[in-house]
């Protein structure tokens, strides 16, 4: 997808327990906790173009000091991939902020595939990073943020796989979230809804490629959007029916 850098803060607040290698995330005792997002930094390893990438990152976790850093997808655009997804990992991981990922279309096009990438993540200090086997792609993980009290799942984090490219004939573009993946949300949705009493677990959702209903939402005569918007969002041609299931929920 075209190069596009966005640092997203949800100032939800929080307060990190546990080890280096599986922490725990939970809400600080004043009720918050924040994430702060970056996506498409598209990073190339030793080409000076992308110093600007580190320098953006550093400021923004300096500044923010978020309790939770996610990468959705298009982290790298260049080889050595290895190298590159280390150096922009590290520096939450370097930081001692737990992080996450998930893969976007240009990731796995630098020389190694989405699994060996996958393994390389794995090994950096304070990665979240994960997968659920016999579910498609490779980054497709649930991170609860626990109450101040730790007492129960104050909001739940989807994070997907959305995968690259359209691999039905005849269909052009980007790729969309498979049915498995949807059915396997709407499971541990309904778990945690009925852990909950019953009631929907506030709920996030993180991914790489936009759903088509963000077109659908913006030609809307009554839609107000602020800023400049240059190009439609890189969605895929056919819909999997994710938001509708989003919606059903009642969660995200």
């Amino acid at each position: 997808m075209k190069q596009l850098f966005i640092s997203v803060l949800f100032l939800l607040g929080g307060l990190l327990n546990g080890n280096t290698q599986q922490p725990s995330l939970k809400f600080n005792k004043d009720g918050k906790f924040k994430i702060v997002q970056f996506t498409d930094v598209h990073y190339i390893h030793n080409n000076p173009k992308s110093a600007i990438s580190i320098k953006r990152i550093n400021e923004v976790l300096d500044a923010e000091k978020p309790d939770l850093v996610l990468f959705t997808g298009d982290v790298i655009y260049g080889q050595p991939a290895e190298e590159g997804m280390r150096t922009i990992l590290n520096l939450a991981a370097q930081r001692k902020i737990p992080f996450g990922m998930t893969f976007g279309n240009h990731d796995n096009e630098q020389g190694l595939t989405r699994t060996q990438l996958f393994d390389i993540i794995r090994t950096i200090p304070y990665n979240l990073t994960d997968s659920v086997k016999g579910v498609s792609g490779a980054s497709n993980y649930i991170p609860p943020v626990k109450s101040s009290d730790g007492n129960k799942d104050a909001v739940v984090l989807y994070c997907m796989d959305s995968h690259s490219y359209s691999q039905i004939e005849g269909v052009g573009g980007y790729d969309y979230i498979k049915f498995d993946q949807i059915q396997w949300y709407r499971d541990n949705s309904a778990k945690f809804t009925k852990q909950n009493g019953g009631t929907p677990v506030p709920s996030l959702a993180f991914f790489h490629i936009a759903l088509p209903e963000y077109n659908q939402a913006a030609s809307d005569e009554t839609a107000i959007l602020v800023g400049t918007r240059k190009e439609k969002a890189c969605a895929p041609q056919l819909n999997s029916g994710l938001f509708a299931s989003m919606k059903e929920m009642g969660d995200i």
